[in-house]
């Protein structure tokens, strides 16, 4: 038991609610009940000997704080552990965004609009040969002055020498 396999992530959200012995729809009251009886049973000071109950009892315990939270019973019961997973690493109100953009036809959107627009790796996607490539950006009209940049070692430069004057 030296490597121990990790357990891939469900997105069915059914295996806490089997730890605890209950069907999908069980009640608050019913996960506390059931909860109360299997701590009883697989309790460390109870079994002593027993490593296996105390692995037991931490499932337990997990499933039932996983369940009794209102927030994350709704993204378990939707999306399984994944969804917590992703709540995890995210934040729970950007559960439902991640699985909307990991869904087919957000990957399709994405792929037709690279295809139209030649980028796929700008911040504006749809508008790129408007604005950040500058392919397609309009000219300025003759009377008025183009923008430019300047760095600024330049500009702390030029600062120094109208103090200097």
């Amino acid at each position: 038991m030296a490597e121990q396999r990790q357990r891939a992530l469900s997105t069915s959200g059914e295996a806490l609610y089997e730890i605890l012995a209950l069907e999908k729809g069980a009640t608050h009251d019913e996960i506390k009940k059931s909860y109360r009886k299997l701590a009883l049973k697989y309790h460390p000071d109870k079994n002593p000997d027993n490593p296996e109950a105390a692995e037991k009892f931490k499932e337990i315990n997990n499933a039932h704080a996983t369940l009794t939270d209102l927030s994350k019973r709704n993204i378990y019961d939707k999306y399984g552990s994944l969804g917590l997973y992703v709540a995890e690493q995210f934040g729970e109100e950007n559960v439902n965004t991640y699985f909307m953009l990991s869904s087919w036809w957000a990957k399709g959107l994405f792929a037709v609009c690279g295809l139209l627009t030649g980028c796929y790796l700008c911040c504006c996607l749809c508008c790129c040969f408007n604005c950040c490539c500058g392919k397609c950006k309009p000219k300025a009209p003759e009377g008025e002055q183009q923008e430019f940049c300047v760095s600024p070692e330049d500009l702390e430069e030029q600062i120094k020498n109208d103090m200097e004057r």
